[in-house]
């Protein structure tokens, strides 16, 4: 019978110039992942971005950049204007934020398109 190795593998216990490059990689992708916030400059504003998971999901929004309902449980990305109060927030879908610069801010609903 093998014995149980609970360590991490890899580069522990080694220290280095790379170690600390990864683990500043790493808090970025937790922040990213987590819902903590970060800041990106988008039309000459700064705008905060959230990553919401799908379990912190649980009302239906409008995306801004598809006009398409978010339903509950979907993760998303919420991103407000920092010069803003905060109420100003609107709940993207990721590739639609991803996309903001290809997206229109007055897209037409198909007349099929359900009105909410």
């Amino acid at each position: 019978m093998s014995p149980r190795h609970n360590r991490p593998r890899g580069r522990s216990g080694k220290s280095g110039k790379r170690g600390a490059e990864d683990s500043a990689a790493r808090r970025d992708e937790a922040g990213e992942r987590y819902g903590l916030e970060r800041s990106v400059e988008w039309q000459g504003e700064e705008w905060a971005v959230r990553q919401i998971s799908g379990n912190a999901a649980s009302k239906h929004y409008r995306c801004p950049g598809c006009d398409q309902e978010i339903p509950p449980g979907v993760p998303h990305v919420v991103a407000w204007a920092l010069m803003g109060d905060g109420d100003d927030r609107r709940h993207w879908h990721k590739s639609c934020w991803n996309a903001r610069d290809r997206r229109s801010a007055k897209l037409q609903r198909s007349r099929n398109a359900p009105r909410h």
